[in-house]
């Protein structure tokens, strides 16, 4: 006895099984936190399925990634064996780096500055206010 191959598949599943999240529940998390994308349709449900020949574009860090399911697969296997279940149509190796005036921009510090001061936390409230 044979299992049927699936046609269609949980998107946080889906996503769990090609490794590009560590759990389900986090890919789930972050499908419902919005911002996820399949074939330019916004997404918000973890349920949504997906299948071979479909497009999932969503932001992973400072990257965004764009890829095209191409197998749905039956487990989280090796990364190997979860790397063919798609293909990666905007690398993050190919992205420009986030610089540090950008990152200074959203409110990050450089690793290791330690916490701010108290002169530099009026300072920023100063900024964030326009005075």
């Amino acid at each position: 006895m044979t299992a049927d191959p699936v046609e269609k598949l949980r998107l946080d599943k889906w996503l769990w099984h090609a490794r590009l999240f560590k759990s389900r529940t986090i890919a789930a998390t972050q499908i419902a936190g919005g911002g996820f994308r399949v074939n330019r349709a916004l997404v918000h449900k973890s349920h949504h399925v997906v299948q071979p020949g479909d497009v999932v574009t969503f932001a992973k860090g400072p990257y965004t990634r764009v890829v095209e399911v191409v197998a749905l697969g039956c487990r989280r296997g090796p990364a190997a064996e979860a790397q063919a279940l798609y293909r990666d149509l905007n690398p993050p190796e190919q992205q420009p780096k986030p610089d540090a005036k950008n990152r200074m921009l959203t409110g990050q510090r450089d690793p290791g500055t330690g916490r701010p001061t108290k002169k530099q936390r009026r300072e920023t409230e100063r900024l964030q206010r326009g005075s």
